[in-house]
């Protein structure tokens, strides 16, 4: 039986991904400085920043989820440990789903998942999704990343409203998170365009390097 959707008016969670294996970087890169700070405060501030009325972080066991927690301190997150990150991206999905409060029983109208190692998105792209989703009561809300002129890529954050959240759960292992949810609702699913950019995802040395330059040349633009 499906279960009926909860009103838009609903709370609304911001989940943070930050229990990724960071294989490709070689140490934890959810606590390589950029800018000064862990790589992971960046994700967190924005989210935080984001008009959610709940915040969850799902951090890995170990040394690296007690850095990922002193890292937050100060911001509202809740945490949750995935105990075996190394299953993939969908054992994160399911972790937070299952930590968060009366999720299946109408406590909450949607969550919005982000990742950790997208440094470069804002507080105004998250609060773009939940108004989204207020204003339209859409399944998903997605968020796409182009240029003018250029093909868009789809990526995360991926709000999913709360009637969805059972099939989260059900996110196979695999690192590309609920691919086969999203296209089950891609007809209904409110979809909004953001800077390419943003999407940088900083998963090597090169891309924190990268990510470093474009935090300096924004941080130089605002100061002119």
């Amino acid at each position: 039986m499906q279960t009926m959707p909860t009103p838009p008016q609903a709370p609304v969670a911001g989940v943070l991904l930050a229990a990724g294996r960071s294989a490709r970087m070689g140490r934890p890169k959810q606590l390589a400085l950029l800018a000064g700070r862990p790589l992971v405060r960046h994700a967190a501030q924005a989210l935080a920043n984001g008009g959610h009325d709940a915040l969850l972080c799902v951090i890995p066991p170990g040394e690296v989820g007690d850095g990922i927690r002193a890292a937050l301190a100060g911001l509202p997150f809740a945490f949750v440990v995935n105990p075996d990150p190394t299953r993939g991206l969908g054992s994160s999905f399911r972790a937070a789903v299952a930590a968060l409060p009366g999720e299946l029983d109408g406590g909450l109208a949607a969550v919005n998942f982000a990742l950790a190692d997208m440094p470069l998105l804002g507080g105004a792209q998250h609060a773009a999704l939940v108004t989204a989703f207020r204003e339209s009561g859409a399944p998903v809300v997605l968020a796409r990343y182009a240029d003018p002129g250029a093909e868009p890529v789809r990526a995360p954050p991926h709000l999913f409203r709360a009637d969805l959240l059972r099939a989260v759960q059900g996110t196979p292992d695999a690192d590309h998170g609920p691919r086969d949810l999203i296209r089950a609702h891609a007809a209904q699913a409110v979809t909004l365009t953001f800077p390419t950019q943003l999407l940088l995802d900083v998963d090597t040395p090169d891309a924190l390097a990268q990510a470093e330059a474009l935090l300096a040349a924004q941080t130089l633009r605002t100061s002119e």
